[in-house]
């Protein structure tokens, strides 16, 4: 029977997901069998497992950090948000619909049974769950119906980390703030604190540490230094949307749309070949990118608007009509068309025009389509011609087909179905598959193809194998918070529990 500790933040991106993932690192290469665990996701970057479920990406970090393979009762819950006020509901990794935010929050207690049918089964098999809590429990205006922070922390009976970010100041003000709008039993399961990315001199916290210790009775277990790791962020604050000002020899810029889905699928440029993705949000940094990616999208009709409210659709058309190679996934496949239908109201309803880039249509289905995949280029001409016979895999996830007499690649999916996929017209390619860009052999032919492009010779000993890669920024990670937390404390609290 597992034991458990929990990972709750003062706010959004405090990095609850990166220390949930380097305990989990921690615990597994000390023997333990660990799972982590989120009760419920909010989040736009999402993953196919191998049985077709869909569940959120930081829990797919957390699980490869735990030597596990991503499993949807990791993940029981998650939302993806089609609009500022409601979310599509994914539950055990199916669809079940879209909910207003009200409608849901009245709701979600229902799901517990669910949560808890998921979290008792790896807790069977495991030795220690590793729990990650959303937002912050300082939210007091979620309290109520609460399954994911201090409501999930009493249904697992798990002690709780609380964890600040310092680089964005306050950090004593929301650790003393988050401790005390909690009420009496809240506080009891409140074993530590963790201040995370720390720049400097940790000697020059330390009044501060002993102050905020006189105010509160939980200790500080470690201050955790700003960690410059290559690891995937699932993240709308994801410091990669700020690189919209670096660029290397190879200039790739991606269209960050407002509902950017999946923007994980384009580390491996930088992962494998030290190529820094920047990201376009609007006309003054779109510039002259080597080659421009539009990126999946939670809603590709809204977002293919804003395209055309912003300026940047002209950008698009006129960098293409040079011969400018353009990429679209999922999403950004479907805007490259000549039109985009909803018949079925599932982004709103009505029919209208794509970019026209390629000689292809979109027709939005009921059902979406969500399968791991295999595939091989076999029509990929124009600047990366070099693709063909190439083959990757990846994983498909969207509400549409998109109908074309051409093809880019042939795909196998999980369950033996073979069909075609993407599209190649010129130096404009699309295709649906999540994971494409993946590994070097796709990465390295169209990296050589951009720098002959540019007139430069592409240094073949810079590429890194990219599961190696990642297997080696755990293992950092791990390094890192076995130096900053108080490692036997936390043994002690998982092993004590809670006494109320």
């Amino acid at each position: 029977m597992a034991k458990a500790i929990m990972i709750q933040g003062t706010t959004s991106n405090a990095g609850k997901s990166l220390i949930t993932a380097g305990l989990c690192r921690i615990l597994a290469q000390d023997g333990l069998k660990v799972a982590p665990f989120k009760s419920q996701n909010m989040a736009l970057n999402s993953f196919i497992t191998e049985d077709g479920l869909e569940m959120g990406r930081a829990q797919v970090v957390q699980a490869e950090a735990a030597y596990k393979k991503p499993d949807i009762r990791m993940n029981p819950i998650l939302l993806k948000p089609t609009s500022d006020k409601g979310a599509q509901v994914i539950v055990n990794g199916e669809v079940i619909g879209n909910l207003n935010a009200m409608d849901y929050y009245k709701n979600k207690t229902k799901y517990i049974p669910e949560i808890m049918k998921s979290y008792s089964s790896l807790v069977n098999e495991n030795d220690i769950i590793v729990i990650e809590g959303a937002g912050s429990p300082a939210e007091i205006n979620l309290k109520e119906n609460d399954i994911v922070n201090m409501g999930m922390a009493k249904m697992a009976n798990a002690p709780v980390l609380i964890v600040g970010d310092i680089d964005r100041g306050g950090v004593f003000a929301s650790l003393y703030g988050t401790y005390m709008l909690q009420d009496e039993t809240e506080r009891k399961y409140i074993k530590g604190n963790i201040i995370n990315k720390f720049r400097g001199d940790v000697k020059i916290l330390e009044p501060g540490l002993k102050m905020l210790e006189a105010l509160i009775p939980v200790p500080t277990i470690g201050v955790v230094p700003y960690l410059n790791l290559k690891i995937d962020d699932e993240d709308s604050f994801s410091d990669v949307f700020h690189n919209n000002g670096i660029v290397s020899d190879v200039d790739i810029g991606v269209i960050r749309l407002p509902k950017i889905s999946n923007f994980t699928d384009f580390n491996a440029f930088d992962i494998a070949l030290g190529i820094k993705v920047r990201y376009i949000s609007d006309v003054k940094e779109f510039r002259n990118p080597d080659l421009l990616i539009l990126p999946g999208t939670k809603n590709t009709i809204e977002d293919l608007k804003w395209l055309r409210e912003s300026g940047l659709e002209a950008e698009i058309l006129k960098y293409a009509s040079k011969g400018d190679p353009v990429f679209g996934i999922c999403g950004g496949f479907q805007m490259l068309c000549k039109t985009l239908k909803d018949p079925h109201n599932v982004e709103g309803g009505g029919e209208i025009k794509g970019l026209g880039l390629i000689d292809a249509d979109t027709i939005f289905e009921r059902e979406k389509t969500r399968t791991r995949v295999t595939g091989t280029f076999l029509n990929s001409g124009g600047i990366f011609a070099a693709l063909n016979s190439i083959s990757f895999e990846g994983y498909e996830i969207h509400m549409g087909i998109t109908k074309t007499e051409g093809f880019l690649s042939k795909l196998k999916s999980f369950d033996g179905r073979e069909k075609t996929d993407g599209i190649c017209q010129g130096n404009v390619y699309g295709s649906y598959v999540h994971g494409i860009f993946d590994s070097e052999e796709v990465l390295i032919p169209m990296i050589k193809a951009l720098y002959n492009k540019k007139g430069l010779k592409y240094n073949e000993t810079s590429t890194v194998d990219i599961k190696a890669h990642k297997q080696n920024e755990y293992n950092k990670l791990a390094t890192e918070l076995r130096k900053s937390l108080d490692m036997e404390y936390i043994y002690k609290i998982i092993g004590d529990g809670i006494s109320l």
